[in-house]
């Protein structure tokens, strides 16, 4: 089992930078890839990032790439998503997730992972 607690969230202006974090429990951290989901008001959710089991493998939707960097910390069962230069349009409720399979979060395609509550984002113009 694998609990996820997003963290880092908040308002900041256009050109700002936050750091989201997530928590992960247990001792299993190490055998998941993780990956980072976004919900815009009224919007679908869509695929941000992800990251292999080992951190040496990312894939990052088009329209972050540059800007955002996903990174792990196995020892202390953290991921992390780095994101600069924000726009309004990031502005969204970042979701962190954990699965056995880097492709199927990659490629948002189903799969059953493990999801935490959100943290929300705001980038004022």
């Amino acid at each position: 089992q694998v609990q996820l607690v997003e963290s880092g969230g908040g308002l900041v202006q256009a050109g700002g930078s936050l750091r989201l974090s997530c928590a992960a429990s247990g001792r299993t951290f190490s055998r998941y890839a993780m990956g980072w989901f976004r919900q815009a008001p009224e919007k679908e959710r869509d695929f941000v990032a992800a990251m292999d089991r080992n951190g040496g493998k990312v894939y990052y939707e088009p329209s972050v790439k540059g800007r955002f960097a996903i990174s792990r910390d196995n020892a202390k069962n953290m991921v992390y998503l780095q994101m600069n230069s924000l726009k309004p349009e990031d502005t969204a409720v970042y979701y962190c997730v954990a699965n056995t399979d880097f492709w199927e979060i990659a490629n948002m395609k189903q799969f059953m992972g493990y999801w935490g509550q959100g943290t929300r984002v705001t980038v004022s113009s």
